[in-house]
């Protein structure tokens, strides 16, 4: 007789387990879906490389011979 009551009971648990199992797989099923399919946003962000190039402009050689006198003051001119 225990042996029919112990398996009886094992047998409802075991269906009740099966059954929430089954119940909740159906009622998530879509949420599970979406995700298994969702693209989390990357950690790290986007590195932007940027260089800045500048035409620097060519001086002409310089001659021996000034037509003009260089003034200390005329440095801080330019």
């Amino acid at each position: 007789m225990f042996t029919i009551v112990a398996a009886t009971i094992f047998s409802a648990a075991f269906l009740l387990a099966v059954g929430t199992i089954v119940w909740m797989f159906a009622l998530y099923h879509q949420k599970m879906a979406a995700a298994l399919l969702f693209e989390p946003i990357p950690q790290n962000p986007p590195v932007y490389h940027i260089r800045i190039t500048r035409n620097r402009v060519r001086q002409p050689g310089r001659t021996t011979t000034l037509s003009a006198p260089v003034l200390p003051g005329s440095v801080l001119a330019a």
